[in-house]
């Protein structure tokens, strides 16, 4: 594919993996559930794992697109949720909580899924795809500048009534 960077949708290991759109919820069985997890514990410690019913949400939802990427023998390596969305400039896509397994890092299994991302999102006519990434993931940084993406200067804020004083209600 072009343009996603010296990777092109190839594997750097022998094994092959696969990456999908998980399109029906009857994907959706206890064990997509437990992997999905087991994913979750290794990308936030303070995040709960999401449901049956809240990976079905996902998955019924129009902008969103669940990718998982797998091993030869259907095993879940990794995987990322993209997000495609009309706003009045235009169409906008944003990638949310990539991960691969710590067993299967560095064997290129989070290029093959930005790439799918990548190809969808401009499929369905975004001009950009963003994403966010803690500087201490520093491979992940890396890996995102090798596929193209640029860092851009401007500032991510994130209301959060929880964490405090919530403006809006005492207004």
């Amino acid at each position: 594919m072009a343009g996603v960077g010296p990777y092109d949708g190839e594997m750097s290991s022998a094994s092959p993996v696969a990456v999908s759109e998980v399109t029906f919820t009857h994907e959706i069985d206890g064990a997509f559930v437990a992997r999905f997890a087991e994913l979750i514990r290794q990308l936030s410690s303070s995040a709960p794992a999401p449901t049956a019913e809240e990976l079905c949400e996902i998955v019924g939802s129009d902008s969103s697109h669940l990718l998982v990427a797998r091993d030869e023998d259907g095993v879940i390596l990794g995987s990322m949720t993209l997000v495609v969305f009309r706003i009045p400039t235009g169409v906008r896509a944003w990638i949310e909580d990539v991960v691969v397994d710590e067993a299967a890092r560095g064997r290129g299994v989070g290029a093959v899924l930005n790439a799918r991302a990548l190809e969808i999102a401009y499929g369905l006519g975004s001009t950009t795809v963003d994403l966010t990434s803690r500087p201490s993931r520093e491979a992940a940084n890396r890996l995102y500048q090798r596929l193209g993406f640029e860092l851009r200067n401007t500032n991510v804020y994130r209301h959060n009534p929880a964490a405090g004083t919530d403006p809006v209600s005492e207004a």
